[in-house]
């Protein structure tokens, strides 16, 4: 049979990022696909070495819109690493609390977006209905509905006002009997089923050596969760189920995070419920030299952020690997054998996140020569200048203005 190759993206309308993926098919099976990084990057590791410690929060906050406590976690806890301290109890209850919110509106857009892939607009409206709950709780701790910069090397930047906690249970509250629902039309819909059982699926082995992360590993049978595995915060403190199914399908990355929510509320409420009392910050003024390691598990898999410190005011080096990174190879595993129609569900069911994901460098052919931002801008105005010679277009007066020309 004739084999077709049928792109998908870099602009795609089930892709709100931009990345490459090259099918291979035959008739309607995919045989082959080539994954293709590299086309967002916006600097953020070399940004954060250009700020103070506490200036690099921010930025790095920004790295994902969704996500936006997830590194923020990861990165302060590298500083508090070379610093060699422990945060308050009060602030790390704080810091679960912001983390686990995230969590649900991060799985709960996810659900709602996989339902749109899907065709299934119900699941999709219900959805972000319920998100507008949770989102309200952010708002009410923070000040806001997203990026909520609570967080700080040593601490968090704002205090939880015991008159608010009744309201914040109340919208707990309201969230469960609605995933109530959308779990039971999950188990016994149909149509899902029929769209997801057995779909892209992610043997236990090969979970393990492509180093899966998050739902996307725990989905197939992987016990693997930083908040069981590392003690921080205060998941230690509490009781609670790390959820881990054994199909590998994306019908059981669907169970996973749905069953997660679950898990987040009665994270949250328990730390509400027993806030302990005493400071939020260590109020940390110099960073010392060293090294430092920070993670994290964002609702997508482990977030890890390396820090490096000269006794300056600003790190040194500043690493970051996020969670899908490490779940976007496995898509060359879930989509072999598949149809062209699952294609995107079986992308979409590791949550990807490229703006997260892309970290490269630009070196020579040698490997020898590292160009700089500056090196790279002069390279694309000499390649534009050129095509330009080559096509005989002249300059505009815009662009004589720029080079100061009369």
């Amino acid at each position: 049979m004739k084999k077709t190759i049928i792109p998908i993206g870099p602009y795609h309308p089930l892709q709100e990022e931009p990345e490459f993926f090259m099918l291979t098919v035959e008739g309607e099976t995919v045989v082959d696909v080539d994954v293709q990084i590299g086309y967002n990057h916006r600097g953020i590791e070399k940004l954060s070495e250009l700020k103070s410690f506490d200036q690099s929060t921010f930025v790095i906050e920004r790295i994902c819109g969704i996500c936006s406590t997830s590194h923020p976690f990861a990165y302060t806890r590298a500083v508090e690493d070379i610093e060699g301290v422990e945060v308050p109890m009060r602030a790390k209850y704080i810091r679960t609390i912001i983390a686990e919110g995230e969590r649900i509106h991060s799985h709960l857009l996810w659900l709602g977006l996989a339902g749109h892939f899907l065709g299934y607009n119900t699941v999709y409206m219900w959805v972000w209905k319920l998100r507008e709950e949770i989102l309200d709780v952010m708002e009410i701790i923070s000040g806001n509905r997203n990026n909520y910069a609570m967080f700080k090397p040593g601490g968090v930047r704002r205090d939880i006002n015991p008159e608010d906690i009744p309201l914040i249970m109340k919208k707990l509250d309201k969230i469960v009997p609605t995933l109530k629902m959308l779990f039971k039309a999950v188990r016994d819909d149909p149509v899902i089923h029929a769209r997801t059982k057995g779909i892209g699926v992610l043997t236990k082995e090969a979970s393990i050596n492509f180093g899966a992360l998050g739902p996307t590993s725990r989905a197939s049978g992987v016990a693997r969760d930083v908040r069981k595995d590392t003690v921080y915060g205060a998941y230690h403190e509490m009781d609670w189920d790390m959820i881990v199914t054994n199909n590998g399908d994306v019908f059981d990355k669907v169970v996973v995070r749905i069953l997660e929510m679950f898990e987040s509320v009665k994270i949250i409420k328990y730390c509400l419920l027993h806030l302990p009392d005493g400071e939020i910050d260590l109020k940390i003024k110099n960073i010392p030299p060293g090294e430092g390691i920070g993670t994290h598990e964002a609702p997508r898999g482990e977030t890890f952020h390396y820090v490096r410190s000269d006794g300056s005011n600003s790190p040194v080096r500043h690493k970051v690997r996020a969670p899908t990174f490490m779940n976007l190879p496995t898509y060359k595993a879930t989509i072999k054998g598949e149809k062209i129609a699952d294609a995107s569900i079986i992308l979409a069911a590791i949550d990807p996140c490229y703006c997260c994901t892309e970290r490269m460098s630009i070196r020579d052919t040698k490997g020898e020569r590292l160009f700089n931002g500056k090196e790279l801008i002069r390279l694309s105005q000499i390649k534009t200048q050129t095509l330009k010679q080559k096509l005989g277009v002249k300059e505009t007066s815009l662009e004589k203005l720029v080079q100061g020309k009369p």
